[in-house]
């Protein structure tokens, strides 16, 4: 079955224009990771964009909002993939959410040392985990890795630290800050390249004091579709 990639990010000052809303280019970043994520999971292929079709831009993501890129997969051809992404804002204390940016990215596969092209996998229905947990993707690229080559551990907690503020704050819907970070285990490394998939869930909920999110990151190749676990923990999120 099909499941979307999704994509979440916090709108800060440097990632805002002169309106304070979400710089345009940005917002296309954010739809061509997950385009390009999404394509890679279906088949299993190297791809780069060829090209994205209409792009809307119906309404601004504002500083301090949640934006969430969600990619899915709708056409599939024999060297291509189209993948429709929606971006779309979240207002951190009231949960109202509205479309942003809409559009179709067309990815065309890459042979892998003149190799010829495996068939693409059919298309598959739509399908999406029931278990309430945030689960958000992100790409290990090389400005993110240490001389190894590897993720840079700065790095991996403050993905785990990002996770763990969106979902104490869907669940609290109250500005929250990070009181204590409690056991974090690394277990596996990241490799350049590699799709990092975070998982969170919110627990201990005590509205107007806090809540407690248990964080995994799983490390996934982007070829072979390997998942590891490489580290796991707990952050004490507390009201403002």
């Amino acid at each position: 079955m099909s499941v979307a990639s999704r994509l979440v990010d916090i709108v800060f000052p440097t990632d805002t224009n002169h309106h304070g809303t979400l710089f345009g280019g940005t917002g296309l970043s954010h739809l061509d990771k997950v385009a390009f994520v999404a394509a890679t999971r279906h088949a299993r292929m190297a791809f780069v964009t060829a090209s994205c079709e209409r792009i809307d831009f119906g309404a601004p993501a504002r500083l301090g909002e949640i934006v969430e890129a969600e990619g899915r997969v709708i056409r599939v051809g024999r060297r291509s993939i189209g993948v429709e992404a929606v971006l779309s804002a979240e207002n951190l204390l009231t949960g109202e959410r509205r479309e942003c940016t809409r559009g179709v990215f067309n990815m065309v596969a890459v042979p892998a040392d003149d190799a010829p092209l495996r068939e693409m996998p059919a298309l598959e229905p739509p399908s999406e985990p029931e278990d309430g947990a945030l689960r958000m993707i992100e790409m290990v690229f090389p400005d993110r890795t240490n001389h190894y080559g590897t993720l840079f551990g700065g790095e991996a907690l403050a993905m785990m630290g990002k996770a763990a503020f969106v979902a104490s704050t869907r669940a609290l819907r109250a500005p929250v800050m990070m009181a204590a970070s409690q056991a974090v285990n690394f277990q596996a490394p990241i490799d350049g390249g590699d799709i990092v998939e975070l998982t969170a869930r919110a627990f201990d909920i005590e509205p107007g004091v806090g809540a407690t999110v248990s964080v995994e990151l799983w490390a996934e190749n982007a070829i072979s579709g390997l998942r590891r676990r490489s580290a796991d923990g707990a952050f004490r999120m507390r009201v403002l």
